[in-house]
């Protein structure tokens, strides 16, 4: 019987080996920030849209998530489990495909990409579902290629985006109830 860390060995190695090309340079842009502008442009945008004159304390809130889904992803987990990523295991030399070669940090678990753009993603469609429900199916799609793109380049098995999204999906849930509760509920009703 295969343990988790085999099938998620394996199926890394599966999905690394899917590549191509031409592939290369999207994905490369792809787990970059920069090539996202565009919708970080409109979400802020949609944000001053629907909240006016107190999306100040929404791009606070926003900050915040990505603070903490970052501080715990990058500070808490990785330096706790230290398992490698993918780039630097010695069993994968020669077998996976790096068309960027080796990420930053030695340790993945977890994706902290995961980890924050899911929190970001379940964060922004909570707050943004009233008028624009098609904008959580954008954030999540954004949220996974951006993920993917990081299995592609050799730095994270799919069990450290498994576990990334989902941590950042808990904390973004977390956090949106704390903004409604304390700000929504209280701040703006009091206004």
């Amino acid at each position: 019987m295969e343990t988790i860390s085999t099938i998620d060995s394996n199926l890394f190695l599966f999905l690394n080996g899917l590549h191509a090309d031409w592939m290369d340079k999207v994905m490369i842009a792809i787990t970059q920030m920069w090539v996202w502008v565009p919708l970080y442009l409109l979400l802020i945008y949609w944000v001053v849209k629907q909240y006016g004159k107190r999306c100040w304390w929404f791009f606070l809130a926003v900050g915040l998530v990505v603070f903490c889904s970052d501080q715990l992803s990058a500070h808490i987990c990785k330096p706790f489990f230290q398992r490698l990523r993918p780039c630097y295991n010695a069993n994968f030399q020669g077998l996976i495909y790096l068309p960027k070669g080796l990420a930053g940090g030695k340790y993945g678990f977890v994706s902290s990409h995961a980890a924050n753009t899911f929190a970001v993603a379940a964060f922004l469609s909570a707050a943004l579902r009233k008028n624009r429900n098609w904008m959580g199916v954008v954030l999540y799609l954004w949220a996974f290629i951006s993920s993917y793109s990081r299995i592609y380049l050799g730095f994270h098995y799919p069990g450290d985006i498994l576990c990334g999204a989902l941590l950042g999906i808990l904390i973004g849930i977390i956090l949106w109830k704390v903004f409604h509760l304390l700000v929504v509920r209280k701040i703006w009703k009091s206004e």
